[in-house]
């Protein structure tokens, strides 16, 4: 007899002893021999059933030897025929089980089939059910049939059965049928009392408990069960559908698409999805999760406006939001003339597809689901129906997902187009709900000012050193590369077309190439293009028209420019990149440093990219509503700080043999120890110092990075070194701790003690300057971490 086994161990432990009996389809059997029923049809049969009874009574008596049930193969077939009526046997999945172990051993015709195709070594797998559960599960059972007490702890089992033929899943209910058993208690089962139920009622997790009321093997079944499966295939994967939508991680399109592989039983299915940008009239990738979009394969978009679809996808999809469904893309490509989407399509491997408009905004924009097949006729007019119940659900998700992406572009203004940082978002809130409660009432009402008082300061600066020279160098550069390839074209004019003008253009030409490599005044670049726009670029075309060779000499020229500027910015575009590089690797790093800083005690941040990189932060209490202030929070603030410097330069240093320019940061940080007042300008929209008394705070952060050294034209900044500006002595003996411990890490070296000439309006200010040690190799990820610094201002 062919014996199905589940996943459920047969070695389980329950408080059943498990036997196989089949006593009540006796009790069937002998009811029919009785004299009143003798002109029954089932009179005769029934005395045949009784009388192999009687030859076997084990199958009354019942066995725990499930080898029995090859013994008696033929019996029990007999015995269960009944049961299992003919008409049915390809129409029903149902099976003869042992109940709590789901091991089954007589099947209708189709529930073999569907075993047959899942492969020889498929168990029967009952989904999420651990053995304490089947434990406690006997037990309810043990409850209602020898107690009388119901607990519904119907809790249904679902099997996942391999379709080979599909290379898909399908999913299964079951129903089981316990009128062909019965339970007695042992000598050893204590008796059920109403308060040990009730104890139970509320002790549903505690197996402990259960298996002192009803110890292993207390009770004995007698018995077998039946069970109906039932295909849900369909409702699961909707279930399983919602269920992925409403997670909506990163690997949403995979279990979608495997989900509906199960759902249309196409193993080779595609899933993926766009958004049509209705104000561009394109098609481009979702900015919140990859969307791994079939019609874009790879594109960064589609601009639809460019005869890229048919007209009828356009009308249907775009204009009228229908379905639209290609059932054989060769035959779409005859009908089109093998437009770009059919190559599109027919170079992804696609062969069948369905195209699903999802309105996504109110602006228009569309979210376009793509299911495809490689194969032709996989998905047509018809099984598009299957789809009905499903696509809500898709909506539904995106309308969150639309919801989603704005908040993503909203989240990109807000923080790089505005000044409200997340510290101090709460501020802002408060004063927009007072101002909508006032409105309510007082058409006069007016936003409070935000301003948050005794903040202190901190400022740091990572300046990209000479910028200025390197930039000027760069542009005479490019000037005389640009003027000598002029001289050049117009000397083999010459040669070809002897001409006094040539010679005069050539004169006015190496005049201000002599001019740039001597000096670059302010206006010469603008002279010497103009010149060139107006009074040789006529020539040069008409001394392309004189032959090839010339027009070629003027087409080497005209290349070398710049598409967009019209001039030679070879040069300029390296010291840009490289300046880019820098400002971009600093910028980044350290917007990451000060989420982790926040953790530390909420503070204000903003951060500007120039020739560089610096940036203000603010702490004190009225920034937090909830914790309250201490001042070792602003010296974690500061350590962070000259940490956090240290390793910018590291980063910069790293990048110089990357860039096309040398180019070296020199890093400042301004000390100010007395709490000050910072206003929100709404004109401004950016937070700034209130009070008069404060502006000097902001007059020596501008003018700060230009001071020399008392007695000396050496800057205070330079590269490799990290200036500490400073006013009251206590603030460097702060700083010195600091750089103490930095230096036990190797990270800093020697200190100067340096005194700075008065700057405009500003006079008394010191500075320590202090060596950085570049660290070989430096990894970014192997910083001094949080705690450690943490530690060392608690120690």
């Amino acid at each position: 007899m062919k014996i199905i086994k589940s996943n459920i161990e047969t070695e389980v432990e329950l408080p059943l002893q498990l036997n196989i009996s089949f006593r009540k389809v006796y009790d069937l059997y002998e009811k029919y021999t009785h004299e009143s029923y003798k002109g029954h049809p089932f009179y005769s049969s029934a005395l045949e059933m009784v009388k192999l009874f009687k030859q076997h009574p084990e199958l009354n008596d019942g066995f725990s030897d499930y080898s029995l049930l090859d013994k008696y193969e033929e019996e029990i077939e007999l015995v269960l025929n009944p049961l299992f009526p003919e008409p049915l046997l390809l129409n029903e999945i149902k099976a003869a089980s042992i109940p709590f172990l789901f091991t089954s051993f007589k099947f209708t015709d189709r529930f073999k089939n569907i075993l047959d195709n899942a492969g020889e070594d498929y168990e029967l797998s009952v989904r999420n059910f651990q053995d304490e559960s089947m434990y406690i599960l006997a037990c309810t059972f043990i409850l209602s049939f020898v107690y009388g007490y119901k607990i519904d702890l119907k809790r249904p089992f679902y099997f996942d059965i391999p379709d080979r033929t599909s290379g898909t899943m399908k999913y299964y209910r079951a129903a089981f049928n316990g009128d062909f058993s019965e339970i007695t208690p042992t000598k050893i089962a204590p008796k059920i009392t109403k308060e040990d139920y009730r104890e139970l009622l509320n002790n549903f997790d505690n197996i402990d408990i259960w298996k002192e009321k009803f110890p292993p093997n207390s009770y004995i079944f007698k018995g077998f069960g039946l069970i109906n499966l039932f295909d849900v295939t369909s409702e699961e994967m909707l279930s399983s559908i919602k269920a992925n939508l409403l997670a909506s991680d990163d690997s949403l399109i995979f279990k979608l698409q495997n989900n509906l592989r199960d759902f249309y039983a196409i193993k080779d299915l595609k899933l993926g999805y766009s958004i049509f940008d209705n104000l561009n009239d394109k098609l481009c990738e979702t900015i919140v999760n990859k969307s791994n979009s079939i019609i874009l394969n790879n594109k960064e978009e589609i601009n639809c406006s460019s005869n890229y679809f048919c007209e009828e996808v356009m009308q249907k999809v775009f204009v009228n939001h229908e379905t639209f469904i290609i059932s054989d893309i060769e035959e779409y490509g005859k009908a089109t003339d093998k437009n770009p989407f059919y190559h599109n399509l027919y170079d992804g491997g696609i062969q069948s597809i369905i195209l699903i408009p999802i309105k996504a905004t109110k602006s228009g924009d569309l979210a376009l689901l793509e299911i495809a097949s490689p194969n032709a006729y996989d998905l047509n007019s018809v099984n598009i129906n299957k789809l009905k119940d499903i696509i809500p659900v898709f909506e539904a998700a995106v309308k969150r997902t639309s919801e989603e992406r704005q908040n993503v572009l909203e989240a990109t203004i807000q923080e790089n187009y505005t000044s409200i940082h997340e510290s101090v978002k709460w501020r802002f809130y408060e004063a927009a709900e007072k101002y909508h409660t006032e409105f309510q009432t007082n058409d006069n009402a007016k936003l409070d000012e935000i301003v948050f008082k005794d903040v202190y300061p901190l400022f740091g600066q990572s300046d990209i050193k000479g910028s200025s020279d390197a930039r000027n160098t760069a542009i005479k550069e490019d000037l005389i590369t640009q003027l000598s390839l002029a001289i050049s074209v117009l000397k083999d004019a010459c040669k070809k077309e002897k001409l006094p003008i040539y010679n005069e253009l050539m004169y006015r030409v190496s005049t201000f190439l002599k001019d740039v490599k001597q000096d670059l005044n302010a206006g010469d670049e603008v002279n010497i293009l103009d010149f060139l726009q107006r009074e040789i670029y006529p020539v040069f075309n008409h001394i392309k028209e004189l032959d090839k060779n010339l027009a070629k000499k003027v087409d080497i020229y005209m290349n070398r420019l710049d598409e967009d500027l019209n001039v030679v910015y070879e040069k300029r575009k390296d010291y840009e990149k490289s300046v880019n590089l820098i400002n971009e690797k600093l910028a980044k790093y350290i917007d990451k440093k000060q989420k982790d800083a926040q953790k530390m005690y909420p503070h204000y941040f903003e951060r500007y990219k120039t020739d560089g990189v610096e940036f203000n932060m603010y702490i004190g209490e009225s920034i937090t509503k909830k914790n309250s202030f201490d001042n070792i929070y602003l010296y974690n603030l500061r350590l962070w700080q000259l940490q956090t410097m240290c390793e910018m330069e590291n980063i910069a240093y790293t990048l110089v043999d990357t860039m096309p320019h040398n180019l070296r940061v020199a890093s400042l940080i301004l000390v100010h120890s007395n709490p000050m007042a910072i206003k929100f300008r709404m004109d401004e929209k950016q937070f700034d110092v209130d009070g008069a008394y404060n502006i000097r705070y902001e007059i020596i952060k501008k003018r700060i990075d230009k001071a020399n050294i008392k007695n000396t034209e050496e800057r205070v900044t330079q590269p490799g070194k990290i200036a500490i500006i400073y006013s009251q002595d206590k603030d460097a003996l702060e700083y010195i701790k600091y750089i103490n411990f930095l230096q036990s890490r190797k990270q800093l070296g020697k200190i100067e003690f340096l005194e700075l000439e008065d700057l405009q309006g500003v006079s008394g200010l010191k500075a320590l300057r202090v060596e950085v040690i570049y660290q070989k190799d430096f990894d970014e990820k192997k910083t001094i971490t949080l705690n450690d610094l943490i530690r060392q201002i608690e120690s």
